[in-house]
């Protein structure tokens, strides 16, 4: 059975940057045979991050589909930013195992 693995790791800062690397995280993840989830990936293709209504509204879902998840790939590349950070809290609330990774 495959596992659904959410995947996070940074956005703001880089933004084009940032997201082509999550995309490179999604490709590692379906490659080691599970599902990626990465709502920051999906979600910033049609809402805009900038809005703060539609980041909110990305926010909420991407925790929705997080609670879904069998474990949480947290990449962090020495940054934990504050999205990150919310999404490991919930991990730990609905004891979704995490697993950290320093580099790719």
């Amino acid at each position: 059975m495959k596992k659904k693995i959410f995947v996070c790791s940074p956005l703001r800062g880089d933004f084009e940057r940032n997201r082509h690397i999550a995309e490179l995280l999604c490709r590692i993840v379906a490659l080691k045979g599970h599902i990626p989830l990465a709502p920051h990936v999906y979600f910033t293709r049609f809402l805009e991050d900038d809005n703060e209504f539609e980041r909110d509204f990305g926010i909420d879902a991407g925790i929705e589909l997080l609670k879904l998840c069998d474990e949480i790939w947290v990449f962090n590349f020495n940054e934990i930013s504050e999205g990150m950070n919310l999404e490991i809290q919930v991990a730990k609330n609905k004891n979704i195992p995490i697993k950290m990774f320093e580099t790719i």
